[in-house]
């Protein structure tokens, strides 16, 4: 059993695989501070200062009575909150990383159908095209 888990875990497929997903979750971690970092401050400027990361609403109070500055602080409390900011910030992570995989695959097809032709077969032998002359003077 020990072996036939050695030869599955040894197998390329399960190697690029585990390969894949370990670069996919630094890749996404780049997304995601792209958006939250890079994206998402000029566009909450744009719409008057808004940090999309504190947009949420409070559903039940804390021990401490709000309004609350930010999630952490209402979470601190003891409230509970609705963090619909960090939902269109999740969003538009998923949209970046979609979209780059989007390009990612349709550079690779391109890649892959735009092959050159197979060579033309190489001329046949000289023999052969005597052997064929022959030939098509006795059908004469």
């Amino acid at each position: 059993m020990l072996k036939e888990f050695k030869e599955f875990a040894m197998k390329g497929n399960v190697l690029d695989m585990a390969v894949g997903i370990i670069i996919g979750a630094a890749f996404g971690k780049i997304v995601d501070s792209l958006v939250k970092d890079i994206i998402m401050p000029p566009i909450g400027l744009l719409m008057g200062g808004v940090d999309f990361a504190n947009m949420f609403a409070v559903i039940k109070p804390g021990v401490t009575a709000g309004p609350y500055a930010t999630v952490e602080i209402a979470q601190k409390a003891g409230a509970v909150t609705w963090n619909y900011g960090v939902f269109i910030n999740t969003i538009l992570t998923f949209v970046i990383v979609a979209f780059a995989i989007f390009m990612l695959l349709k550079a690779y097809n391109k890649a892959k159908t735009a092959e050159p032709p197979p060579a033309a077969p190489p001329a046949p032998p000289e023999d052969v095209l005597l052997l064929r002359e022959i030939r098509d003077a006795l059908k004469k």
